[in-house]
């Protein structure tokens, strides 16, 4: 182990420096909003307020699965939350989200809006609201609702453990990215090992456990999270890289992973959705050659 400055927690803590790293400026230890911001509202009964991260994924794709399966009660207009600038503590999303974080949904197909917050949450939300991808067969539902659950508790140690230490902290230590690696291999060996039983999480069909954990351990797969692939050894896991490729080719999940993508390809970025055309004309405008 590499020696490194002993920290000593003081007595109290107390609030009085940035925390260091990518999102420091973001990083607070209080809720509540920091601005007065209403929300846009479009057409659609659904309105969705998000960013193309893993769990923003989690919606839209959800989102373009129940538009593919024919639940047109499912359309949606998808806006763009930019969490860098702050966007998350407008009163608006506030609102929504008491927790500051994307994605948030508010649901107005009814007489009374529905606001829905945590990706989880709008997974089911959605899953039960239109019948679709998730089982209601007891056990096939217990199934489903583990694995959707197991990711939910699972995705901190990759996100803000190893993530933030192997790709954002300020200072590179070995002991946080050590232990947090060894924890993203034991997740990848839980997956793999329930992949090689099945063909999908929950079993022989595609569902939101499936939609919940692909943005995540699919990114992380094709080493497309955290620039670890290498590091982890993603490849190894096989039963994870033959369920990742399959679900990357379903239509809907192509579409659902570029609506308010900011970053890659501009080809791939949808920043904002508000029809199912836009996926032609609003991301083939960014290949123009600038005037």
């Amino acid at each position: 182990m590499s020696s490194s400055t002993e920290y000593a927690p003081p007595a109290i803590w107390t609030w009085n420096k940035e925390s260091g790293g990518r999102f420091a400026s973001i990083n607070r230890p209080v809720a509540g909003p920091t601005h007065d911001k209403e929300l846009p509202v479009g057409r659609h009964p659904l309105q969705l307020y998000s960013l193309g991260t893993p769990n923003g994924v989690k919606v839209t794709v959800m989102l373009e699965e129940l538009l593919a399966l024919g639940h047109r009660g499912a359309e949606y207009d998808a806006w763009l939350i930019k969490i860098g600038d702050g966007d998350q503590f407008g009163s608006g999303f506030v609102a929504i989200n008491p927790n500051s974080k994307i994605p948030a949904l508010l649901d107005r197909s009814g007489p009374t809006p529905i606001r829905v917050f945590e990706s989880g949450a709008i997974l089911v939300h959605l899953a039960e609201k239109f019948g679709a991808l998730l089982p209601t067969e007891p056990a096939a539902r217990a199934e489903c609702l583990s694995w959707l659950f197991w990711q939910m508790g699972s995705a901190p140690y990759l996100g803000g453990g190893f993530g933030h230490f192997y790709a954002y902290a300020p200072t590179k230590l070995e002991y946080p990215i050590d232990r947090f690696a060894m924890e993203v291999k034991r997740q990848l060996d839980v997956l793999d090992r329930r992949l090689a039983e099945t063909e999908y999480l929950a079993g022989n069909a595609y569902t939101i456990a499936d939609i919940a954990v692909w943005p995540w351990y699919g990114a992380l797969a094709k080493g497309l999270l955290y620039g670890g692939g290498e590091f982890l050894q993603v490849q190894e896991y096989k039963n994870v890289q033959r369920w990742t490729d399959a679900i990357a080719e379903r239509p809907a999940v192509r579409r659902g992973r570029m609506v308010n993508r900011v970053m890659g390809d501009p080809a791939s970025q949808l920043h904002e959705r508000h029809d199912s055309g836009d996926f032609d004309t609003k991301t083939q405008d960014k290949l123009a050659p600038e005037k």
